[in-house]
């Protein structure tokens, strides 16, 4: 037991749970915090220039490098600002820690207007988070940061939030610092796996849909030997691109719900789920069993409540799978009939253009060991299925937050958490100005992500639907932009203009080698809709 203040006893916690990086706001009650942090040479703070970016840098962070991201935030104003970036690493299942301010102990909950302050604080963000705690006593700080990260290591991975108020953060006491607790994932039962390799046995033409579930937990090694032994296809939801990879095979990537496929689900005998909700197959009839492995039992059957559940980590449950089916039955020969139906889907690939050439540009200038990161617009809108992935932890998108202005600092976030791989965001215009002063955190903290911005000068996908929909009237998605040329100049950043595929499949590979932050813009016209 040794006497420090809360704020010492925050930072020293943070880092025996091996935190590296936090980006944060710096403010009035979170000094102490930072004097802390000031001390403990591990952590390297990174500030950002507005709060919203604080959470979209840790959610990026924590799912290219597989750690746990952390943003640190004043209360109130700061924490609401924080919401969108909580919201999408919610809808992600990505682990970020949000660390906020509070207002004095003796006025949380009296309304009395002090500066920062929100009733109910923890209530706002309820529905984006796992797990809250409010610490008044410093004396609690390292068991409530140890609980923190027990829930972002265990079940399903979502943000937690913890807040401290000033106070609690200066006080000095003595203090006794915890080691982190040592999790084990959990694995469906025997029971469960005899029966499932029972049925898989007998499958005639199985299917694997696979989400985001199988990156969190790290199955891509244990999915492909499933995958090869059975001989199934498998489809990818967006967040589980990079799970199985694309160019196998016996990979029909991420389709859409109305693609020409979804027809073929009556050719299947039997699904199997892992780590998806099945949203992308809402609409389609799967007239045969389906089992459906999650680590979260409140998702199984919300999309098809004749799912059979298998409440479970993807790695480990795979892994028990494997050994169940090699001492029952050989590995399946290769299906004549099945790669006749992979052929059909590859034909039946939607080509809409100029989506089709720029994706193809970018996928061609970004190496196989390179992270993806999809914003809300017609180029990552497109690349959901043409734009191929291959390895896990490389192609990030919103989910089904579907938020505006999260792929740049996002793509920041990333950069940080796997500095050694080119990571590339790709943005509208109106989009990227949600975060575009970021640009400065980028040229002051060395972080050279490259940014292309599809610069239309409306909210493109807006404005097309519009006409489709009201006779060609247009309101409120016209845009007045800045000149982007001078604006990344005015922060240092550097510049390329692209006006086609050529130029900016050149400029992409260019930005990777000068070790600088970029951006790249690519003047376009409107497009039309990038699915059918």
């Amino acid at each position: 037991m040794s006497k420090m203040t809360g704020g010492e006893a925050l930072a020293k916690s943070l880092t025996l749970n091996k935190v590296e990086v936090i980006f944060g706001l710096p403010g009035v009650q979170l000094y102490h915090a930072l004097d802390g942090l000031s001390k403990e040479k591990q952590i390297k703070f990174i500030t950002t220039r507005h709060e919203q970016a604080t959470t979209y840098m840790a959610d990026g962070y924590s799912r290219a490098s597989g750690k746990i991201g952390v943003a640190m935030v004043v209360p109130g104003p700061g924490l609401q600002n924080a919401s969108a970036g909580i919201g999408t690493a919610y809808s992600a299942s990505s682990p970020i820690l949000v660390i906020s301010g509070q207002i004095e102990r003796e006025s949380i909950g009296m309304d009395q207007g002090k500066l920062h302050e929100v009733n109910d604080q923890m209530d706002t963000i309820a529905p984006v988070t796992k797990w809250r705690k409010r610490i008044t006593d410093p004396q609690e700080i390292p068991s409530a940061v140890n609980e923190a990260f027990n829930q972002l290591q265990t079940g399903r991975p979502r943000p937690v939030e913890i807040e401290i108020p000033p106070e609690t953060l200066a006080d000095v006491s003595s203090i006794d610092l915890l080691e982190p607790e040592i999790n084990s994932p959990i694995s469906i039962t025997e029971e469960e796996i005899n029966q499932l390799a029972s049925e898989l046995m007998k499958s005639k033409n199985p299917l694997l849909w696979v989400g985001g579930g199988a990156i969190s937990s790290g199955a891509n090694e244990e999915l492909l030997e499933l995958v090869e032994f059975l001989q199934c296809p498998v489809i990818l939801t967006n967040q589980g691109k990079g799970a199985f990879p694309e160019n196998h095979e016996l990979c029909l990537g991420s389709l859409h719900r109305n693609e020409p496929y979804m027809d073929k689900m009556k050719e299947h005998d039997l699904s199997l789920a892992i780590g998806t909700r099945m949203g992308i197959a809402a609409t389609t009839d799967i007239n045969h069993k389906l089992y459906q492995i999650d680590i979260d039992d409140k998702e199984i059957g919300i999309n098809h409540p004749s799912a059979i559940p298998m409440v479970g980590d993807a790695k480990v449950s795979l892994k028990n799978l494997l050994i169940a089916l090699k001492s029952k039955t050989s590995p399946r020969e290769p299906n004549v009939k099945l790669k006749e139906l992979l052929k059909f889907r590859k034909k039946a690939l939607t080509v809409i253009e100029p989506q089709a050439s720029l994706t193809n540009a970018l996928r061609d200038a970004m190496p196989e060991e390179s992270v993806f990161v999809s914003g809300m617009t017609q180029i990552g809108y497109y690349s959901r299925t043409g734009y191929p992935v291959n390895l896990p932890r490389t192609h990030i998108t919103s989910s089904y937050y579907g938020n505006l202005g999260y792929a740049y600092p996002t793509a920041l976030g990333a950069k940080v958490g796997r500095p050694d791989l080119p990571v590339l965001a790709v943005s509208g215009d109106g989009g990227f100005l949600f975060n575009s002063q970021e640009m400065a955190t980028a040229k002051q903290f060395n972080i050279n992500a490259t940014v292309v911005v599809f610069n239309d000068n409306a909210y493109g996908n807006v404005m097309r639907d519009q006409k489709l929909s009201f006779d060609g009237r247009v309101y409120g998605s016209e845009l007045q932009n800045p000149d982007f040329k001078k604006l990344a100049e005015a922060y240092g950043i550097n510049y390329y203009r692209a006006d086609s595929p050529e130029q900016l499949n050149e400029y992409t590979k260019e930005s990777f080698g000068i070790n600088e932050p970029s951006f790249i813009e690519v003047p376009v016209g409107p497009m039309p809709k990038p699915w059918k």
